[in-house]
């Protein structure tokens, strides 16, 4: 953004367009005394502002995030940049497949947003949960949906055709979807690849499409060259879970977070 490079007074002046507002609210978001010391250097690897940016984010849309998680790190940045002028739906998982994982995380993340009201009190929380819950929230409502390395999950589970079709569902005609998720080499296709955490940005692009979605554009924010995809404890053998403990530990440290793809589709007007 150049308004980073624009002397003081230059710089005061920027900020009275809106355009450049908007990027101020949302750096401000991702810094915010809400979020944890440690969630604020993740930025460093997961980039939210580059990264919403890219996806096109105003204050003044209708977001879906799909399935933030028991921690709700992206939760964090959105709540708050869309308080005001928009509106967050979170469509996380619930315990309706009886996986205790998915009731004990989706509990844990309504418990996060019940704690800070002054943040997270105009979050609507919904559930999206095949085959008992297929929708992300009211058809044609949101203007943008987002979700963070959730992909391999949903194909590892055998669900990501309804997860896509929900997403396509709930956008605007016209309206983007923006995805993340860990990236793996043009061979790792299928819940066995999915299992790793990792799966090759093809599969990414046949899901959508197969949902009706237009791929738009692919971005290099979150790529990780270090990252070798052959990790004895697949992507969680690196930072920050370090599933292999002490063996290694400074070799994946040394690597980093995750290789990711980057991808924004468009649902067709």
């Amino acid at each position: 953004m150049f308004n980073r490079i624009l002397p003081g007074a230059l710089l005061a002046l920027s900020l009275t367009t809106p355009a450049l507002a908007a990027d101020a609210a949302l750096e401000a978001a991702a810094t915010a005394s809400h979020r944890s010391a440690e969630n604020i250097a993740r930025n460093a690897w997961r980039h939210p502002v580059e990264t919403l940016e890219f996806f096109g984010i105003r204050p003044d849309m209708t977001v879906v995030e799909i399935w933030p998680g028991g921690a709700g790190w992206y939760t964090e940045v959105l709540a708050p940049y869309l308080r005001d002028q928009g509106k967050l739906i979170a469509a996380n998982f619930d315990g309706s497949t009886g996986v205790e994982y998915f009731a004990k995380a989706a509990e844990s993340f309504r418990a996060q947003l019940a704690a800070n009201p002054a943040v997270y009190d105009k979050v609507e929380v919904t559930a999206l949960m095949p085959p008992a819950r297929t929708e992300a929230g009211p058809p044609g409502s949101a203007d943008l949906v987002v979700t963070f390395r959730n992909l391999h999950n949903w194909v590892m589970n055998g669900f990501a055709d309804a997860m896509f079709k929900a997403m396509f569902e709930v956008l605007k005609p016209g309206g983007t979807l923006g995805l993340v998720a860990h990236r793996g080499t043009p061979e790792m296709v299928g819940a066995e690849a999915a299992k790793t955490g990792y799966l090759a940005e093809s599969e990414a692009k046949r899901l959508a499409a197969e949902a009706g979605f237009e791929f738009v554009a692919a971005s290099e924010i979150n790529a990780n060259p270090k990252d070798t995809k052959d990790h004895p404890k697949g992507v969680w053998t690196l930072p920050p879970n370090f599933r292999a403990g002490d063996v290694d530990r400074d070799k994946y440290a040394a690597i980093g977070e995750s290789d990711r793809m980057t991808l924004k589709f468009r649902k067709p007007e």
